[in-house]
């Protein structure tokens, strides 16, 4: 079983990273990727809990936004955690993220919701990187949603009237810093329109040629028909095939190891990385 993209306590999820890769281990997990948004600040606890078969793709799911304003996630995985750039990139997408938030949350109290950013903070783990999951767990706190899915089907979907993008690089900026900080690149849930407006499928040939490595095809978000296209455009484009939970603990409905990626996709995506960088026990 090969997990490349889950969360923890330190950005959205809701399971420490010591909890996270005891999980993966009592299911039998042969490879777990840790991926935080814009954070590396999982990754210790995650090496410090490695036991047994178990290995890790340390990485970090990155928040980007094409010129066009699309939202778009890139995990970068197997990169140097101490590559200097690469870590004030994240640093910067990170500080975006708190202004983003004061606007979502005055768009929602110009509608009548009884919201504030102390409600937002009271939900956020202490030290996780500010996302729209804490917005949901404080709608659904102040009990004005019932679950995080129904708030990222309605009301933080893409295309509601409450979205608000926030300062992140673009795609082409994220791969080629995921490469310069010797790791890979696979864009997550590109297709993905159960969660709003999506990457057009004419990009691809573009992130392609700035050094794309793969596209995570298989993802509850996308459907049949989206997979279908990816694994044609992966083909074309000879790019790696991915397959991911996206688990992010408790609130969401996806679930550790729902969708895998191949053995064989993996050691090709593992073998692209500028060092190996897996962490066994």
């Amino acid at each position: 079983m090969i997990d490349l993209h889950t969360h923890t306590n330190k950005s959205d999820g809701t399971d420490s990273p010591r909890e996270l890769v005891n999980k993966a281990i009592s299911m039998g997990m042969k490879v777990l990727g840790v991926t935080d948004h814009d954070t590396t600040s999982s990754w210790q606890e995650a090496i410090d809990s490695v036991r047994g078969d178990i290995s890790l793709a340390l990485g970090s799911e990155i928040s980007c936004l094409t010129d066009e304003g699309t939202s778009v996630h890139m995990l970068g995985l197997l990169f140097d955690g101490q590559h200097q750039e690469m870590q004030i990139m994240l640093e910067e997408t990170r500080d975006g993220r708190l202004p983003r938030m004061r606007k979502m949350i005055e768009k929602m109290r110009a509608a009548g919701m009884d919201i504030s950013m102390s409600d937002v903070e009271a939900a956020r783990p202490a030290g996780a990187t500010l996302g729209r999951p804490h917005l949901a767990d404080a709608l659904v706190n102040k009990g004005i949603i019932k679950s995080r899915d129904e708030a990222f089907q309605g009301m933080l979907n893409n295309d509601s009237v409450f979205y608000v993008s926030h300062a992140a690089p673009t795609p082409i900026e994220a791969i080629k810093m995921i490469r310069s900080a010797g790791g890979v690149a696979v864009i997550a849930h590109p297709l993905a329109s159960l969660r709003g407006h999506s990457l057009d499928v004419s990009s691809f040939q573009e992130l392609a040629d700035a050094g794309l490595h793969g596209i995570e095809v298989d993802h509850r978000d996308q459907s049949p028909d989206e997979r279908t296209m990816l694994r044609v455009i992966a083909q074309e484009l000879g790019l790696v095939v991915t397959g991911a939970s996206d688990y992010h603990g408790n609130g969401k409905l996806n679930s550790l190891g729902e969708f895998l990626t191949a053995p064989d996709q993996w050691e090709k995506l593992e073998s692209l990385a500028l060092e190996r960088r897996v962490v066994r026990a």
